[in-house]
């Protein structure tokens, strides 16, 4: 049987009704080429610091993109087939033969968002004219790896082909951001960012927390034994952040909860979490309080602040003590943000000077809470659909969602959060795609007006997330 063709439709995720649609493509015709703005992702910034060619498809593409094997791990492929490597050095397939097992089970991505994005990288990077299946892999790989080769691919050369106006990490508040501090001195200062990622000196469930202080306070000169000298040593560190770049903070907890106590009682609780002696309670009640101080902090210093909590982390335990953390075991669970983050509301939420870009995984929360706070608060706005949600339909029922009560105005635009650096223009594509298909429907329904439509599908592309991020500002 001869290989199958693989197309990308240009008219792909509009609406099947021809006025509705003709108004879609329309709108895309105005964006579709606006720079990209990703203010929030996990690539590694040693790729763009070091300006080496990627050395084969599996490790850029498949290995550590858990979208993509986390579906394959759920049908039985062992991960260490698909080219990622246990911890403890045990043998793992080489990359010629981990893309023949992914390609063997890539039907498996059949209409979902992973396959999308996926085909657009093929197509679009590689101009690839056949399906990825067995009979084609060989082919398709060789085909990567020359291109690969090539100084078209090389990490840095891609921000311009992708045309990445800002490209933000994800950092570790221990690191010593070499990597952004030779893009700095190569002149990408202000394109490729840190994002300040505070959670492993915060969440006394980290992994060796208690040894995290100890290294925060080395490296600011600080006694995190003490409540004062703690916060001191994370204002330090966002200082260090700052100069070399970082618009904004992160932080991953696992619910909203905030809290505000009087320092005697945080002194009490940093004693406890550091001699790992706290109950759930206790270290869910600290966290609650660091992100009350972070918010403190971000109106000091300017920073952004997100927060992305309801992710019940490294669900699968064989997962995460074989593989390490971000396998695709990462699991949504229910949030509450009314009462949550009340006690930080209630006293920053009406002060413009903090910026909180608030992120779910339970849709259940999108107009019952979040659109109706933000709808409200100066200091909130909603980021867009996150992780399982980033997809045609989630899109699609976000806007729909959040769009009565909040606005537009009141959500951060489009930000990929991805580990894949090829597939930042396919989801950034997607995601104008599905904005422009719902702004058509608003006009062809006669709630908005053709020109008010062009204007917001800039917005949306790209407007919101410098706004909110307070690119606008630079």
């Amino acid at each position: 049987m001869s290989p199958r063709p693989l197309i990308l439709r240009p008219e792909r995720l509009f609406p099947p009704d021809p006025a509705t649609r003709a108004v879609a493509v329309e709108l895309y015709d105005g964006v579709r080429s606006l720079p990209l703005v990703s203010p929030h992702g996990h690539t590694d910034p040693r790729w763009f610091a070091e300006n080496r060619p990627f050395s084969d498809p599996v490790s850029l593409l498949v290995a550590p993109d858990h979208y993509l094997t986390r579906m394959l791990y759920s049908r039985g492929v062992a991960l260490e087939a698909l080219g990622v490597a246990p911890r403890d050095g045990g043998a793992v397939a080489d990359a010629r033969s981990a893309w023949r097992t992914f390609a063997a089970h890539y039907h498996l991505f059949r209409g979902t968002p992973s396959g999308l994005w996926f085909d657009h990288v093929l197509v679009a990077l590689f101009e690839v004219e056949q399906r990825l299946e067995p009979e084609t892999a060989d082919d398709i790989y060789d085909r990567i790896s020359a291109a690969l080769a090539r100084p078209e691919f090389l990490p840095r050369a891609l921000l311009d082909r992708f045309g990445i106006e800002l490209l933000a990490t994800t950092d570790s508040p221990l690191d010593d951001l070499a990597a952004h501090e030779q893009l700095a001195g190569d002149g990408l200062e202000g394109r490729v960012v840190p994002t300040f990622r505070p959670d492993p000196v915060v969440d006394p469930d980290t992994e060796d927390f208690a040894d995290n202080l100890a290294r925060l306070g080395g490296l600011t000169g600080e006694d995190t034994g003490r409540w004062t000298g703690y916060l001191d040593a994370l204002r330090t560190r966002r200082g260090y952040f700052r100069r070399h770049g970082a618009l904004s903070t992160d932080h991953g907890h696992p619910t909203a909860r905030t809290a505000d106590l009087a320092p005697g009682e945080c002194q009490r609780l940093l004693d406890r979490v550091r001699a790992g002696t706290s109950s759930a309670e206790e270290r869910e009640c600290f966290r609650g309080q660091m992100l009350l101080e972070m918010a403190r902090m971000s109106v000091d210093d300017g920073m952004v602040m997100q927060l992305h909590p309801g992710s019940r982390r490294n669900h699968n335990p064989l997962v995460a003590a074989r593989f390490g953390p971000d396998r695709g075991a990462d699991i949504p669970g229910p949030v509450e943000f009314t009462a949550g983050l009340k006690p930080l509301l209630d006293e920053l939420g009406n002060d413009s000077r903090l910026r909180l870009v608030v992120f779910t995984l339970d849709e259940s929360t999108f107009s019952r809470e979040l659109a109706p706070l933000a709808g409200h608060y100066p200091c909130l706005v909603l980021g867009p659909p996150w992780w399982f949600l980033d997809s045609y339909e989630g899109m699609l029922r976000y806007r729909r969602t959040v769009t009565e009560t909040a606005g537009f105005a009141n959500t951060a635009g489009f930000n990929d959060d991805t580990r894949a650096l090829l597939s930042i223009p396919a989801r950034h594509d997607m995601a104008r795609r599905v904005d422009c298909a719902y702004l058509a429907e608003l006009v062809t329904t006669h709630r908005l007006e053709l020109d008010d439509a062009h204007d917001l599908a800039v917005d949306l592309a790209v407007g919101l997330a410098r706004h909110a991020y307070r690119l606008d500002r630079r």
